[in-house]
């Protein structure tokens, strides 16, 4: 095949998986707008109402942003020790760090629910945050390390030779040029924090304000299970800010996963 008819044969392709992946999203959108017999934007002031969606996208920004946050720090901060600096024990510490990716939410939600309303944790937000912190640094850890063991040994060495410390090198040297993978690391972190349900199903069991907006989302559908166009209404609600978050951030994200972020 030529490189013409091969191009031409992959944005083909490209077409109909884009197709593929788009349809649910058109069909979600013709129910909430009540197509094609008219364009209808009640249901969505409907479902903002009824669904308490305003108080359960604060409670989901405030876990996402505290936990993308702190675990954007923390993650930073240990790939950058696995990953640029040598001491002994760091491969089994990394193997530990590993081993939070492993473990899946469902084999640990159980215990962890226990634990948390041992300390009084549970129905907070605190007891929403501090599990996701910890799965979301595991990840954020093996990403980082990967992006800082692809850092040339010489841009290390130059920094050192400057007189620059390691608390330097990471955050005026290394941050700033690992932008896009740090960026790809948040954009992950958000969206899967933010879609996080089985977690705020199990610790917020009583208080109904503290529900994030995936689990207000569910306890919505369960009240109004045959009105379709309240449902997509409320899922697009729902589904909004990370849609954006990804318009805006889509360059960098690409850029992240092409850049050799994840390349030893």
């Amino acid at each position: 095949m030529n490189p013409r008819g091969e191009r031409i044969f992959n944005h083909a392709l490209l077409a109909v998986f884009a197709v593929i992946a788009v349809f649910p999203m058109i069909g979600v959108v013709t129910q909430a707008l009540k197509l094609p017999d008219d364009v209808d934007f009640s249901s969505f002031g409907t479902a903002w109402r009824e669904g308490h969606f305003a108080t359960y996208l604060r409670n989901s920004l405030i876990v996402t942003a505290c936990t993308v946050v702190i675990a954007a720090i923390l993650s930073i901060m240990a790939g950058y020790a696995l990953g640029a600096m040598r001491f002994r024990g760091a491969s089994a510490l990394f193997l530990v760090f590993l081993a939070g990716l492993t473990i899946p939410t469902e084999a640990v939600v159980v215990p962890l629910y226990f634990d948390l309303r041992s300390m009084g944790l549970d129905n907070t937000y605190a007891g929403l945050i501090l599990p996701q912190v910890a799965m979301s640094v595991a990840f954020g850890t093996f990403w980082m390390r990967a992006y800082f063991r692809s850092i040339p040994p010489s841009l290390l060495e130059a920094a050192r030779i400057d007189g620059a410390s390691s608390w330097t090198t990471l955050w005026r040297v290394l941050v700033p040029i690992g932008r896009p993978a740090i960026l790809t690391m948040l954009l992950l972190t958000t969206m899967w924090t933010w879609n996080e349900f089985l977690l705020p199903l199990v610790i917020i069991n009583s208080d109904e304000a503290l529900r994030t907006a995936p689990l207000g989302l569910s306890f919505f559908q369960g009240t109004h299970k045959t009105d379709y166009s309240l449902l997509m209404a409320g899922a697009l609600i729902i589904a909004a800010p990370i849609v954006i978050v990804y318009v805006f951030l889509q360059r960098q994200f690409i850029a992240g996963m092409l850049s050799g972020a994840i390349k030893e």
